[in-house]
């Protein structure tokens, strides 16, 4: 069985009404280490997760017990996403606390020029998108498409994949990935 170490943290975290800054402040751990954890990027070593429980506080085995609430909220308005974006690219989540949850949706907003970077993403599920507005440069393996609005995207995560605002105008799309690896 695996532990979603990432989803449990933010759900521990936010049920102490800590933002990942206030947690990096309390705990001597940066807020981007916090910040890969949070989104499964990285896997902390068993005595750097402790040094961040230390912060909430909470001890390793209550962190390995905790079963938060699944969410049962259905509706969201708009200043209810969440923003777990950062720099150039906006992603703003329905939902606040995804523990328990299949899927991960989100409205991204990449400005002129954002990139999700040179190194292609990879991870595990699927993923999709539909562009609202702007166009985005979407690499999945070697092949390349500019897409514009109303085209859309679906592909295995575990192709190397990269996205990139491309024209004089921010970029909107609204995406789904499976599991929430993001």
């Amino acid at each position: 069985m695996s532990v979603d170490i990432g989803n449990r943290l933010r759900a521990v975290r936010t049920a102490s009404n800590l933002s990942q800054r206030e947690l990096a402040k309390r705990t001597g751990v940066p807020n981007s280490t916090i910040s890969l954890i949070e989104s499964n990027t990285s896997n902390p070593s068993v005595g750097a997760l402790k040094r961040i429980l230390d912060g909430i506080p909470i001890g390793l085995a209550e962190f390995f017990a905790f079963e938060p609430d699944r969410p049962k909220k259905a509706f969201y308005a708009a200043e209810e996403l969440v923003e777990i974006g950062k720099g150039s690219i906006s992603y703003r989540q329905v939902g606040e606390n995804l523990f328990g949850r299949a899927l991960q949706i989100l409205k991204e907003c990449y400005q002129p020029g954002a990139d999700t970077g040179k190194v292609p993403l990879v991870h595990d599920g699927e993923e999709g998108g539909i562009i609202l507005s702007g166009r985005l440069e979407v690499t999945v393996d070697q092949e390349r498409r500019i897409l514009g609005p109303g085209d859309a995207y679906y592909f295995d995560s575990r192709r190397p994949h990269r996205f990139r605002c491309v024209g004089p105008v921010p970029c909107h799309v609204v995406s789904a990935s499976t599991p929430p690896t993001f």
